[in-house]
């Protein structure tokens, strides 16, 4: 098979992403990706040292499309909300490269642009280091829960319609709930989720005491 003449991380990247999106994580090696490329195993070896390389430049790619600037006349909620809301839309499209963005988070450059800029919001806001950790982390807890679940199980699904179908004698709230579930868009429960989330990080701050 004949090598591409150009052979960038980005091209690389976009040739894994596809089969991701294709085929699901489990299909990702060297050689479905060399396949992808029209080229054979051992040429993409000249190019990345393995799995794990094609796996932090996907999320390279996926976070190059995240903008890190916010506006930081903009309350710190508001920072957070407009970080979170670009990574939710760009993973969207891609749930399945949820686990490498678990796995190789903290060795992608383009992510840490983004990691900068949300811890930058927080420290304005007043959080010490300790409590940054915490806040990033349960942060980055609810924005991919909240990705896999809407992948997975969306309100739209068939989870919270077979629920609502219950017997409302036996299952008075569930079936309620689940009734109340299926009007709500992705955007609503994600957002008001995370807003959520923000006012109990909020409570944490010394000024709120």
């Amino acid at each position: 098979m004949p090598r591409p003449r150009s052979l960038s991380p980005a091209v690389i990247a976009a040739a894994a992403l596809a089969l991701i999106d294709r085929d699901g994580i489990d299909a990702l090696s060297m050689r479905a990706v060399a396949a992808e490329l029209g080229m054979g195993p051992m040429s993409l070896y000249r190019y990345v040292a393995g799995r794990q390389e094609i796996e932090r430049l996907v999320v390279d790619l996926i976070f190059s499309t995240v903008d890190p600037h916010v506006t930081q006349r903009a309350s710190w909620q508001q920072q957070v909300t407009q970080l979170a809301g670009r990574v939710r839309v760009a993973v969207a499209a891609h749930p399945a490269v949820i686990p490498l963005l678990i796995a190789q988070f903290q060795s992608s450059p383009i992510a840490w642009q983004w990691l900068e800029a949300l811890l930058g919001a927080l420290t304005r806001a007043g959080f010490n280091g300790p409590q940054r950790v915490i806040a990033v982390r349960c942060l980055q807890a609810y924005l991919l829960g909240a990705l896999q679940g809407q992948s997975l199980g969306p309100l739209t699904g068939a989870g919270p319609a077979a629920l609502a179908a219950l017997s409302p004698a036996d299952y008075p709230l569930v079936v309620e709930t689940a009734q109340c579930a299926i009007a709500i868009t992705p955007e609503k429960e994600f957002g008001e989720g995370l807003a959520i989330f923000l006012d109990g990080l909020g409570a944490s701050l010394p000024s709120a005491g």
